[in-house]
């Protein structure tokens, strides 16, 4: 038998570990690996707190052999859960909130709350506020598999929303399958990665938005169609880095090629850094072109760097990368930021925020503008690391995207009527067949269909902002 104990804080009051443990040997081994903590003392020089020595405790025994003991009473204790509250939703939601990829999970965040804001104001949904309840994970995977279990014991959250990322994702994932009686699912998750696609987790979570093999396949597809067929890539070194590497290598196989060179860095990694010997690497390769899977700050580093070095090819970015954040970075302190960015594309899984034209866009205008909602403060969220300076993007296609999420889920609550409960989830998602989101492609599901939109668009600089690439011959084209 398991032998268990209570370890009581403000959130974590059912037993959960083994007495038998060294919580602080468990500590050290997590902070030593775990992607940006400086060991027990504090993360990233703060000291960590009773709560998250907690978290990280209980991250590292799910992802030791421990887990599989664990049951579901284990976790959560007694199984009961009755129907919402009449007065309010709760999504719980897992994202970056400090560290260097703050600025996804925030403009995700804010995009969303345009709506929800919109929404709550005019009643709720069938008469319920859609509030947030999150959780900061600095885009750490042990973080945020702590979050995921807090927030699947906390009973009045209903579904899981907006999570930033794929390596931490990729670690929630077997948490939702492992308490699968919980019938908890995870909907609409920044990241185009493939485990929450297809077996053996895919049926625990749901898609809005198109895939990383599509952005890939798209972007090699491209360049291949004006010449430019030695393409190299640029990845972090993580379960995101590879899935973008291995789309890349799968399209550039479908037509007989093989990835020209390929170099990496670390998560984490910020603009500040030296990507000289990545950029010398590649260039050795003689490249057409590179496709980075990366996060803001290490790609815009890389694409500066290339520029200097005389790398003077196409460097392709995919959604996640956070557009005008790059660009921002880019630009910033430059003599002349247009010429620098020159060689940028990036990949986006929605249409263009100045695109008007489309009635989803024309809302998030107005909700953007009408509400402008500030970053989560310090009482909404507890950050892993505090104190870091980050200023709000007006538009962007981070919070677009988090903006049609929250307009998708609210259809999706909305179809569950006066009386939600979480074993009918998946009956009202499976009845979105072709749901009008207002961005110009409807929206399906089905039970062998869990990804809502499929389209990928291509976007360059100009000036300070990405708009539409129309004639890819006429910008990349090789002379």
């Amino acid at each position: 038998m398991l032998a268990l104990w209570s370890l009581r804080s403000r959130k974590f009051d059912r037993p959960f570990l083994d007495p038998s443990i060294d919580l602080e040997t468990i500590l050290v081994k997590t902070s030593n690996g775990g992607g940006g903590r400086k060991g027990v003392s504090g993360y990233r020089g703060r000291g960590i707190s009773r709560r998250s020595m907690i978290r990280s405790g209980l991250a590292a025994v799910l992802g030791a052999p421990l887990a599989g003991r664990l049951s579901a009473t284990t976790v959560f204790g007694p199984f009961f859960r009755g129907p919402v509250r009449q007065d309010q939703i709760v999504l719980g939601v897992s994202a970056a909130f400090s560290g260097p990829s703050r600025a996804l999970g925030t403009e995700l965040y804010r995009g969303s709350m345009a709506y929800f804001n919109q929404v709550n104001e005019n009643g709720g949904v069938n008469g319920r506020r859609v509030v947030l309840k999150l959780l900061d994970d600095g885009y750490q995977p042990d973080p945020c598999v702590a979050n995921t279990i807090e927030l699947m014991q906390d009973e009045s959250v209903f579904l899981l929303f907006n999570y930033v990322g794929t390596p931490t994702v990729t670690r929630a994932l077997p948490v939702l399958k492992k308490f699968r009686d919980q019938q908890f699912y995870l909907f609409f998750p920044f990241t185009g990665a493939e485990p929450q696609r297809e077996p053996p987790y895919g049926e625990y979570a749901f898609n809005l938005r198109a895939s990383y093999r599509q952005e890939t396949a798209g972007l090699v597809n491209n360049f291949l169609d004006i010449g430019r067929r030695r393409v190299a890539v640029f990845y972090q070194n993580d379960a995101y880095g590879r899935s973008g590497w291995a789309g890349v290598r799968e399209a550039l196989a479908a037509h007989g090629e093989t990835i020209a060179g390929e170099a990496t860095y670390t998560r984490g990694t910020q603009f500040g850094t030296s990507m000289r010997a990545a950029v010398e690497i590649l260039q050795s390769r003689s490249p057409d072109a590179v496709i980075c899977i990366g996060a803001y700050q290490a790609c815009a580093a890389f694409a500066r760097d290339a520029e200097i070095l005389g790398l003077h090819i196409p460097v392709a970015n995919v959604s996640f990368v956070g557009s005008e954040n790059l660009l921002g970075l880019m630009r910033e302190n430059h003599e002349d930021p247009d010429s620098h960015t020159r060689w940028l594309v990036n990949s986006q899984v929605v249409p263009s925020y100045e695109d008007v034209s489309l009635p989803a866009v024309r809302e998030y205008h107005d909700a953007m503008e009408r509400y402008n909602p500030p970053p989560p403060t310090t009482g909404q969220v507890d950050r892993i690391a505090e104190g870091e300076p980050y200023e709000t993007v007006p538009r962007s296609f981070v919070s677009l995207e988090g903006f049609v999420n929250a307009k998708m889920i609210t259809e999706i609550i909305r179809r569950m009527g006066d009386r939600p409960e979480r074993s009918g989830i998946e009956e009202a998602v499976f009845q979105v067949r072709n749901y009008d989101l207002g961005v110009g492609e409807r929206v399906r599901y089905g039970p062998n269909r869990r990804q809502g939109l499929q389209t990928v668009y291509y976007t360059v600089p100009e000036g300070d902002r990405f708009v539409a690439l129309d004639d890819w011959e006429a910008r990349f084209g090789l002379s």
